[in-house]
């Protein structure tokens, strides 16, 4: 991602931002707690975090109360597209250096979430490969 200060428009692009932050960002635009959202939803804390730490994603009628309950288009929580939260003003905008360590933070993140299903399934091969053969 280049040095430039991040605009408001692309604060929460598809390529600047994952499901999660587009989750947390608006839950914290509307002054709510991940345990009032739970509650609102009627899902536990932890479904919530996992959501918001995007290590798991809510099924359709979920996402479509999500979305209702936080005000934005669930095309937005998807992808960013659409109606939601526009970023911080022009003036309040992170540095550009700040905002290219924060993307690569969530972009390891984001991995390490994937690197983690990918290793869950490779242990599973393993014990079923071990079990078939031992």
């Amino acid at each position: 991602m280049s040095d430039e200060t991040a605009t408001g428009s692309d604060w929460y692009s598809e390529d600047a931002a994952t499901f999660g932050d587009r989750v947390a960002g608006a839950r914290e635009a509307l002054g709510l707690t991940r345990s009032e959202l739970a509650k609102r939803l009627g899902v536990k804390l932890k479904t919530v975090t996992a959501w918001e730490e995007d290590m798991a994603e809510p099924r359709a009628n979920k996402l479509q109360m999500l979305a209702g309950v936080l005000n934005v288009s669930i095309m937005w929580l998807l992808n960013g597209h659409g109606d939601g939260l526009d970023g911080p003003d022009e003036a309040h905008a992170l540095p550009g250096d700040v905002r290219a360590i924060l993307t690569e933070i969530r972009q390891v993140k984001t991995e390490m979430g994937r690197l983690s299903v990918r290793l869950g399934v490779l242990e599973k091969k393993l014990r079923q490969t071990l079990k078939e053969h031992g």
